[in-house]
């Protein structure tokens, strides 16, 4: 059954106190319903400011989550970094009360049509060029940003309002408690392995991305890597038309690279957008981000000509491969949006060699035998930090990377950027790009790259 969006007098219990779960609740509020947020940490761990909560007259519970929470309720909305599998959400299901979350709640609300980008990498980078792509078509004040990409979805939409567009990054974690929801739009960029911590298994955090097209029927489309085993294989399981791009393969539809030119075919014509020396954004990996973004706007009706103008102007987004600081002859780049190892393999492609790579971090324990194998033909130096700073000396010890040439900065980002200027000779390179979620030493990718990059630019 879909959400019904009719709130008023409804008691609503949203758990989880990030961006997502305050949006929740005063979307809720402002539509009638009796909204209580809760949290299982305390109060004073809560980063976000709840005092507006408070004067909107939201109840507010911190700490433990009691069953008596759910007594009366009628709705329970679970913010993404809450998992499903919490006992408050069984006891929900066992008491038949209709568990959702913030994505399902926004798109229950939407009035224009959301375009949604999903993939282990190159999300964000594909949803902000996507909204740069659309509002060429809805215009700037129609068009909205937003999902798992720092604002909140719910907000998006209600923002955009009727005759506009919303592009959406959407998580895995997100996905767990969306039952519905139909994207004009959708788009998996790549599935490798990421979050089996959360999700328990390869084949639950595939399925989670599925979920993005499961509604999906005649009249939307899905775009999908072809280069990809695993998203390809994805055709089969689509109700909807299907639209591939492709880094390596000519095919005779989709969004394509061909020789040094990104274009698209459909229906026997073949357009051309830009080369890949005009291209705004840099690396193999971009191309693809560049050629799924450029299918979706081309899919919503975007003019071709308003498509290269954009391609060549996107300069990328923060702590994705970011060129930040020239420091005697050395180029620091900082990619802490690397939090897996396909993604970190991606960033040390986009260069030769000579890197002096900073990375480690909290082990998400995946296998190093791809990544360490690069590392050792592209880097000269390996500056370790964080948990899996002992697994990963060993994993690049036995990819024969010289023992001499890997350094342990304990915990300390500090140590890390000291290392690296020593040994950093012109024309080297300077890359974070961890391979490790960030949280043994930072509250998120976010901290961990203004930290790297404030360190460095000390150093001049």
């Amino acid at each position: 059954m879909h959400l019904d969006t009719d709130f008023k007098g409804k008691k609503v219990l949203v758990i989880g106190a990030g961006i997502s779960g305050f949006a929740a609740a005063k979307v809720l509020k402002r539509l009638g319903a009796k909204v209580t947020l809760s949290d299982a940490k305390d109060e004073a761990a809560i980063k976000e400011d709840v005092s507006e909560l408070r004067a909107l007259g939201i109840g507010l519970i911190f700490g433990a989550q009691e069953a008596a929470l759910l007594d009366g309720c009628d709705l329970l909305v679970l913010s993404p970094a809450v998992p499903i599998a919490i006992p408050l959400a069984e006891e929900a299901k066992r008491r038949g009360i209709r568990i959702t979350s913030e994505v399902e709640l926004a798109a229950a609300l939407a009035k224009s049509p959301i375009f949604a980008v999903t993939g282990t990498n190159g999300k964000t980078t594909t949803t902000m060029l996507l909204g740069l792509l659309l509002a060429e078509k809805f215009g700037k004040e129609k068009t909205r940003v937003g999902g798992n990409i720092g604002y909140p979805l719910s907000e998006a939409v209600l923002e955009a309002g009727e005759g506009g567009a919303v592009a959406a990054e959407i998580s895995s974690y997100q996905m767990e408690a969306t039952e519905h929801f139909r994207p004009k739009v959708a788009a998996v960029l790549n599935v490798t392995p990421d979050h089996i911590k959360r999700h328990g298994s390869m084949e639950v955090y595939q399925a989670m991305k599925e979920r993005l097209f499961r509604e999906m029927a005649t009249g939307d489309w899905l775009v999908l890597n072809y280069d990809d085993e695993r998203t390809r294989s994805m055709q089969e399981r689509a109700a909807c038309p299907v639209f591939f791009f492709s880094r390596r393969e000519a095919l005779e539809e989709g969004a394509l690279l061909l020789g040094d030119k990104l274009v698209l075919r459909r229906g026997g014509e073949e357009i051309a957008l830009v080369t890949t020396a005009e291209l705004g954004i840099k690396g193999a990996h971009n191309v693809e981000n560049a050629l799924a973004a450029a299918a979706m706007a081309h899919l919503a009706g975007v003019e071709a000509e308003a498509i290269r103008r954009v391609l060549r102007s996107f300069k990328g987004v923060e702590h994705r491969i970011e060129h930040f600081l020239d420091l005697a002859g050395v180029a620091w780049y900082n990619d802490s949006k690397a939090t897996n190892t396909d993604s970190a393999i991606k960033a040390l492609e986009s260069f030769s060699n000579g890197i002096v790579l900073i990375a480690g971090g909290d082990d998400k324990m995946t296998d190093l035998t791809d990544f360490m194998h690069l590392v050792s033909e592209r880097c000269t130096e390996l500056i370790l930090v964080g948990d899996a700073a002992v697994r990963f000396a060993e994993a690049a010890r036995a990819a024969g990377f010289p023992a001499a040439h890997i350094h342990d900065a304990a915990y300390s980002m500090k140590t890390a950027v000291y290392i690296a200027r020593r040994l950093a000779k012109p024309p080297a390179v300077v890359l974070l790009s961890p391979a490790c979620a960030s949280f043994d030493m930072f509250d998120g990718f976010e901290e961990r790259g203004e930290v790297f990059k404030r360190l460095a630019r000390e150093l001049t």
